[in-house]
């Protein structure tokens, strides 16, 4: 009976879920109204109320079960100048491939940046963290180099979602671990030389 109900939970949320990113593709989220989802999704409004209080507290929700999974990704994957960058990037194609539809909804004009903020934010604490060791005399240029990275990532992933891009998760995570590995390599390769000339 207990697996019974979780799956019927899981349904419903999932359902919310659907009609929250569709809702979200034509208005803003402060503009969307607990009637108007449960409309969308054909579910009672006391259903809803079971699981949240309200549509704000509903994307609160879905936003923190999305960054606690890259923080869990970031622990199994750290991040670094290997082969762990890949595996990250990889599993975060394939959760936002789960997501798809309001990952969209959130990166899209109507979206919430400060949801996309946060995930930059981990992001980059943590990949600078891992990375600060390989260049401790270059740190302000590296800073440069990381942000052009992720903000070339983010616009690859916007374009991805936002043109319902038909490429599997595993090659958009091939060709953005390549772009950002080769991006690193042609700001590594300078400061290798000159290590190399004083020496």
């Amino acid at each position: 009976m207990e697996k019974s109900t979780d799956r019927r939970v899981r349904k419903t949320k999932a359902q919310l879920r659907t009609g929250l990113a569709k809702l979200m593709k034509e208005k803003n989220v402060n503009d969307i109204t607990v009637k108007e989802l449960v409309e969308e999704v054909d579910i009672n409004r006391s259903t809803f109320y079971l699981h949240y209080t309200d549509i704000r507290n509903m994307l609160e929700s879905v936003e923190q079960e999305m960054l606690e999974e890259i923080e869990v990704l970031i622990r199994e994957h750290p991040i670094g100048l290997n082969e762990n960058t890949f595996l990250f990037i990889a599993d975060l194609f394939s959760i936002m491939e789960t997501n798809k539809d309001l990952c969209a909804a959130l990166i899209g004009p109507t979206g919430d940046m400060a949801f996309i903020y946060k995930i930059e934010k981990i992001i980059r604490e943590n990949s600078m963290k891992a990375l600060t060791p390989y260049f401790p005399t270059a740190l302000d240029d590296l800073k440069y180099s990381y942000d052009f990275c992720l903000n070339g990532s983010f616009g690859l992933v916007k374009s991805w979602l936002l043109n319902n891009g038909s490429e599997t998760p595993e090659h958009m995570a091939k060709l953005t671990y390549h772009m950002v590995m080769n991006s690193m390599q042609a700001f590594y390769n300078p400061i290798l030389e000159k290590r190399k000339s004083r020496q």
